[in-house]
């Protein structure tokens, strides 16, 4: 699926740049605080901010949760092997795992893994729940391994712009 801010990544300037590097640290800022901050007038600002957003280079505005706060504890990443990857099956798995709030990323792999899922739950017992009544309920996994995150050493969802554009 080709996305649309895709062909926008060349025309990035560097205003734009600073725009999203402060709206990735704070979303709430507002377009005459963000103008401020970058030397502009508030209305260049307002479109290049909303440029931006019919790109699909800003997807959406959210807030961030704290999951210790609100007591979720465990963090797993689980590789797993499908029993067949045709297309049918990896179509159906796909859609079964976006159905699962549980499952933060979902991702295909290369080598020996076809998906790698970041999963989020309480504690173990939750974990072990979904695993045993969720995940390997599904006739399509054949193979499923569990690697449990102990320490958290970075978390970000601040993308490098300044390393890549």
């Amino acid at each position: 699926m080709a996305r649309k801010g895709h062909k926008l990544a060349e025309k990035i300037t560097r205003q734009d740049i600073d725009i999203l590097e402060l709206l990735q640290r704070d979303a709430t800022l507002s377009t005459n605080a963000i103008a401020e901050r970058i030397n502009i007038s508030q209305s260049p600002c307002w479109r290049r901010i909303n440029r931006l957003e019919e790109s699909g280079v800003i997807r959406r505005r959210v807030a961030l949760l704290d999951r210790h706060a609100l007591g979720m504890e465990v963090v797993v990443f689980a590789t797993i092997n499908l029993t067949s990857t045709g297309r049918q099956n990896l179509l159906a798995f796909e859609q079964e795992i976006v159905g699962h709030p549980e499952v933060m990323e979902c991702y295909t792999m290369t080598g020996i893994w076809d998906y790698m899922l970041k999963i989020v739950t309480r504690d173990i017992r939750h974990y072990e729940n979904f695993v045993r009544n969720t995940l390997t309920a599904s006739p399509a996994i054949r193979e499923l391994h569990s690697h449990m995150a102990v320490t958290e050493i970075k978390n970000s969802t601040e993308l490098p712009l300044d390393t890549q554009l």
